[in-house]
């Protein structure tokens, strides 16, 4: 009996050993794959990323429409060998861009319309046109800093005179009040462009100003403590601004920005609560020959200041049908604009908009080359019914991507750009649905549901 013991124990030890044994090996395996699993686990991350970036990878569903298909001109070419990846990406490529802007403009309606739900929008500026009101912290002619505070009595002028311009503008409106206690917003008048060029603050001043300025308001007033600034907003269009509020934080990320610069990469521009807007120089009256036969493709002239434009030059730089400048023009810049059908707007030092409202004024169709940034009026206008956005990945593209637009298509995007340069056009006396109304319709859509009774 007690041999028979002794030799169940010797089994069960035995037993134990060899189950030890086998199961410690998936776990050694485990940890030995464990950094492969996490490389291919991150590469497979950044394939995500630039795919959703660029529609590289994927060919649209609706290739198989017909019509679609026959316009690829397949039964033309030899067959592809599909083990050559770069004749199988290129023939990718010319197939979704075609079927892309088929599905946009031949295929969606509703990327023919301007607005992206009209009606909704007709309604809600009725609504916004006679309850909206904003209270503008006074300040009188003999203020030391008049000249940053209130409007200038000289016109405005420049890339930057949206600033001034909207400022004019609002402080002799009739959504101004004198009652804070109906305000629906609080406007911060300061001029970032004006305190820029002001020899008492200059660049590296105008932190400290901005700091001291909601110091004093939020000290004598109190309509700034009981929201944090959350109902406030500013204006501001020079690319200065995205650092003007680093001492003044509460401004930063509560307040409401206005600005031109509304790329997400600036870490001060928050998407929501922050908009864009329009860089657009002032101009009265209408060019010449707009409705002139454009033999250029496309055009592009500005500073190689961006690895974005450092490869737009890299690759169009010597091309017959897309003009691309960097430095002195042998033309005219207006002249430029009349003779092309598409006019690029790529992402430079900073993500601005003037190149779009020379594009819209000149009836040029723009395209769009910057990823990530808030585009002017974005929550009112369809932009992809007067404009073509490309993605920075697709520069080499670029060509096939504009010539893959149909005449008619190309057609109903002019002539939506005929249209709505009235929204990018500022006037000292507004004019319903221009500039001005537009990005006060942008502040009536942030406007805080909820007010806190002092």
């Amino acid at each position: 009996m007690a041999a028979a013991s002794s030799l169940y124990v010797l089994h069960s030890l035995l037993t134990r050993r060899r189950d030890s044994a086998h199961l410690s090996l998936p776990l050694k395996s485990f940890f030995f794959y464990m950094p492969s699993t996490l490389a291919l686990a991150t590469s497979l991350l950044i394939l995500l990323y630039i795919s959703s970036t660029s529609n590289l990878f994927f060919i649209h569903p609706h290739l198989a429409h017909p019509e679609i298909g026959a316009s690829l001109n397949f039964s033309q070419s030899p067959p592809l060998k599909f083990t050559d990846f770069a004749i199988r990406d290129r023939a990718i490529r010319e197939a979704q861009d075609r079927s892309n802007f088929r599905l946009q403009m031949g295929l969606q309606g509703n990327d023919k319309e301007l607005f992206h739900d009209r009606d909704v929008f007709l309604s809600n500026y009725k609504e916004m046109n006679t309850s909206l009101r904003i209270y503008i912290y006074p300040h009188r002619q003999d203020d030391p800093f008049a000249n940053v505070l209130l409007p200038v009595d000289s016109e405005p002028g420049g890339n930057y005179a949206s600033e001034s311009y909207f400022k004019k503008v609002l402080m002799r409106s009739h959504f101004i009040t004198e009652d804070p206690s109906e305000a629906d917003l609080f406007f911060l008048p300061f001029s970032i462009a004006r305190l820029r060029h002001d020899p008492r603050v200059g660049i590296n001043g105008i932190q400290d100003f901005i700091r001291d300025y909601v110091f004093n308001i939020s000290h004598e007033y109190s309509y700034w403590n009981r929201s944090g600034g959350a109902d406030h907003f500013y204006v501001a269009c020079h690319s200065i601004g995205r650092a003007a509020m680093e001492k003044a934080e509460a401004v930063k990320f509560n307040a409401i920005q206005i600005v031109c610069s509304s790329s997400y990469y600036v870490f001060s521009y928050v998407a929501h609560k922050d908009a864009s807007l329009p860089q657009i120089w002032p101009r009265q009256g209408d060019p010449p020959n707009l409705a002139r036969e454009r033999s250029k493709l496309g055009f592009f002239a500005g500073s190689i200041n961006s690895p974005v434009r450092e490869k737009l030059l890299q690759v169009w730089q010597n091309d017959s049908e897309i003009s691309v400048h960097f430095g002195r023009l042998n033309t005219s810049y207006s002249e430029e604009l009349l003779r092309s059908k598409f006019c690029l707007h790529v992402k430079g030092f900073e993500v601005n908009t003037a190149r779009i409202g020379d594009a819209l004024y000149y009836g040029c169709v723009p395209v769009i080359i910057a990823n990530h940034y808030d585009l002017p009026f974005q929550d009112i206008l369809n932009w992809r019914s007067f404009s073509v956005i490309v993605a920075t990945l697709d520069i080499p593209f670029l060509k096939k991507i504009l010539n893959a637009i149909r005449v008619e298509e190309y057609l109903i995007l002019r002539n939506n750009v005929f249209k709505v340069r009235k929204q990018f056009q500022w006037n000292l006396s507004p004019v319903d649905y221009d500039a001005f109304y537009l990005v006060m319709y942008e502040l009536w859509l942030r406007r805080s549901s909820l007010r806190v009774i002092p």
